[in-house]
């Protein structure tokens, strides 16, 4: 989900930056009240969300929509009144507005689930790894080669999501793959590891060679992701 929030307070401050040795929280204030003003708006949505931090999903999503909706409401709102204002001209404020009214379906989307954070952090932080290194890893050899190389990203970057060793799940799975039924593949999935390594012989699982033991019946793999991350 991308994040208005971040976006705007990044373009903000940086389009009141002087070139003089102020900081650039003293540059904000003399320099641009419309970024002044953005920023505490924002600092207000922040602050009222980091309140429920420690609430289960369901009610974070019910206090969004009581509490915080108004807020954002009202950004939004004070965006369209500023966007006429900076039409003609060039620069991160103007920048900022049009990226917020521009972006306003997919910016509001935390107000869906409880889950979502205000901010996309969380995912550029994931896909960091790549982005610094795909300059050495462009060159995979072939198509397929790529495919795989994609398909691991996704199983390390999945295995972290759900606060999984990825080295000891990857290893685990280079032993469980042959010998799992191809039809109950999914069982070794992320989303579904815990419950099934609860299911499996530790010892026999560490050993390098011989026999494991596979469940004959199958995990239950329906229900909503939610509902499968509070089963683990």
């Amino acid at each position: 989900m991308p994040s208005f929030l971040i976006r705007f307070v990044r373009k903000a401050l940086r389009a009141c930056l002087s070139r003089t040795t102020s900081p650039p929280w003293e540059a904000t204030v003399a320099k641009n009240a419309v970024a002044r003003e953005g920023l505490i708006r924002i600092g207000r949505i922040f602050e009222l969300d980091a309140s429920w931090k420690k609430k289960p999903p369901s009610e974070i999503k019910q206090l969004r929509a009581a509490f915080l909706k108004p807020h954002v409401d009202s950004f939004f709102e004070w965006v369209e009144q500023q966007r006429p204002t900076f039409k003609g001209e060039r620069g991160f404020v103007r920048s900022a507005l049009e990226y917020s009214h521009n972006q306003k379906h997919a910016l509001v989307r935390f107000f869906d689930d409880g889950r979502l954070v205000l901010t996309n952090n969380g995912a550029e932080r994931a896909i960091k790894r790549v982005a610094l290194g795909r300059k050495a890893w462009l060159f995979c050899g072939s198509d397929d080669h790529a495919k795989s190389t994609a398909a691991l990203f996704s199983l390390v970057a999945s295995a972290r999501l759900h606060a999984i060793d990825p080295e000891e799940y990857l290893r685990c799975l280079i032993r469980l793959v042959p010998l799992w039924p191809q039809d109950r593949m999914l069982e070794l999935a992320p989303l579904f590891w815990k419950r099934t390594l609860a299911r499996l012989d530790p010892n026999a699982l560490l050993a390098e060679l011989g026999p494991i033991h596979i469940p004959v019946d199958p995990l239950d793999t329906s229900g909503s992701p939610e509902q499968q991350t509070r089963a683990g």
